[in-house]
């Protein structure tokens, strides 16, 4: 069975309509997995695939969470009405719909991956939730625009002139293919499970020429980028990056300065992992070492030293935890940390 085939009869549908602004109703597709009452933890994807990302890191995790995850509107197997008015907040309310009035949860673990980093963010610190965040995990973002890369691609879709034009004329399998190319390591061609799986969600609702819409995240990110840092900087949360470093797209760069920028003296324990060998779908990439490194996160000692996570060569490595202050220069050499 495809892997589209597979994920999507795992899941099922709910209705659902933004409480505070005209929308019609939209249809969207979830999956639970593991036992109903492990602690839970979301999973929230990014542009512009789908929750079928986390199909293999889902399988790693069923036996010690209760996986739970969502397509956005406009993404996956949810629907892709033209016009419909997509933004990141109408995510963030659509994500504590389903966490709290669907599943009934109290709290959760949230792990976001690329815009979905930016929705949970939101969520975290723009929304009044009823669920709380146990730990935060934000993963290969655009969480901070002057230190990516955006694609010619990306501005394409972006531009108002050219993306409609393009994206009507686009293939699923292009661009299924051009992403499996560039944002997966090793790269992956056509017959894929990765790339049959998003060429099966680009098709699904004709949902290219939507990319135009779902993409001006991008914009509304740019109009709101520092204020939402410096919300996720006094997050009560304990909070943690990991990062793909092959991502040319998301580079290293980026977590490097917002850890270093915002997140470096936050209070609690937060953390920054970087995963070897894995590219912007580092879940995609590396799972088994995705989820050693989820595991590190919520259990490791809090002094656990900067250095791989496993006595092995291509190991998760543990970059960096936060501190309440900086030692001076003299104070590093004669009582070391």
């Amino acid at each position: 069975m495809a892997r589209s085939d597979e994920w999507r009869n795992r899941g099922g549908s709910f209705t659902w309509r933004p409480s505070r602004e005209d929308a019609a109703e939209v249809q969207v597709f979830h999956v639970e997995m593991g036992a109903a009452d492990a602690p839970a933890m979301m999973l929230v994807h990014g542009f512009p695939t789908s929750s079928i990302d986390f199909f293999a890191i889902a399988e790693l995790l069923q036996d010690r969470y209760r996986i739970c995850t969502i397509d956005f509107p406009g993404f996956g197997f949810s629907d892709k009405p033209l016009g419909w008015g997509y933004s990141l907040l109408r995510d963030a309310e659509v994500l504590e719909h389903y966490m709290a009035e669907i599943l009934g949860l109290e709290s959760a673990i949230v792990y976001a991956h690329d815009r979905g980093s930016s929705v949970a963010m939101i969520h975290e610190t723009g929304v009044d939730s009823r669920v709380h965040t146990d730990h935060l995990f934000l993963t290969n973002a655009n969480i901070c625009l002057p230190m990516s890369n955006l694609t010619d691609i990306q501005r394409v879709m972006l531009d108002p002139a050219r993306g409609p034009a393009a994206l009507a004329q686009a293939k699923p399998e292009q661009l299924a293919v051009g992403m499996g190319q560039t944002t997966y390591s090793p790269p992956r061609a056509a017959d894929d499970p990765e790339v049959e799986a998003l060429t099966a969600i680009f098709e699904y609702g004709g949902g290219l020429p939507v990319l135009h819409e779902t993409i001006q995240y991008l914009v509304e990110r740019s109009q709101h980028e520092e204020s939402w840092l410096q919300a996720l900087a006094a997050l009560d949360v304990p909070t943690t990056f990991i990062w793909g470093v092959y991502d040319t797209v998301s580079p290293p760069r980026v977590v490097n300065y917002v850890w270093d920028h915002y997140m470096m003296m936050k209070p609690g324990g937060n953390a920054l992992y970087y995963v070897p060998d894995a590219n912007h779908y580092l879940q995609n990439d590396q799972p088994e070492a995705v989820v050693e490194t989820i595991v590190h996160a919520l259990t490791a000692p809090p002094d656990s030293p900067p250095g791989a996570i496993a006595p092995r060569l291509g190991s998760p490595l543990l970059v960096d935890r936060s501190r309440t202050s900086l030692p001076r220069a003299a104070d590093v050499l004669t009582h070391p940390a």
